[in-house]
């Protein structure tokens, strides 16, 4: 397994469109229209995880949580999502890690991440901060590291 940086006019670029479409998970299909709107420029990145030339997850690092206004948390690991086929072989652990080692190398020393998940994200060092009525989807925690 790979984890890469997806950007666009790349040949993974129209292969993670194409996969995140569809996705069956709803948040993740909104990562095809936002690759699609040209909404990734700048420090905003995607990582995928490729197993034999195929997607088989993603996340994206970028600077909004797209939550509530008073929570003033930057930058996010957002839209972790891992095909049903490759789960429990430790890829969103190394995507995390990958958007870590980024946010890393742009000088940060925390990173969130909100969930709806319980237990998960702790195993990766994440530590819980808060409890938020969702603005959209089902994410109604926030999770911060230190890298």
């Amino acid at each position: 397994m790979d984890i890469i940086l997806v950007n666009k006019n790349e040949p993974y670029w129209d292969k993670l469109i194409a996969f995140s479409s569809k996705c069956s998970w709803n948040p993740g299909k909104n990562l095809a229209t936002r690759m699609e709107n040209g909404d990734f420029k700048g420090d905003k990145q995607i990582f995928a995880a490729v197993v034999n030339d195929e997607i088989a997850g993603f996340c994206v690092f970028e600077e909004d949580g797209y939550i509530p206004p008073e929570y003033d948390y930057h930058p996010f690991i957002n839209l972790v999502f891992v095909d049903e086929a490759c789960r429990g072989k430790r890829v969103s652990e190394k995507l995390i890690e990958k958007a870590l080692s980024y946010g890393k190398e742009l000088g940060l020393n925390k990173v969130y991440l909100k969930s709806e998940h319980r237990g998960l994200y702790e195993k990766y060092g994440f530590k819980k901060i808060a409890d938020f009525t969702p603005i959209v989807g089902l994410a109604d925690q926030i999770f911060e590291k230190n890298i």
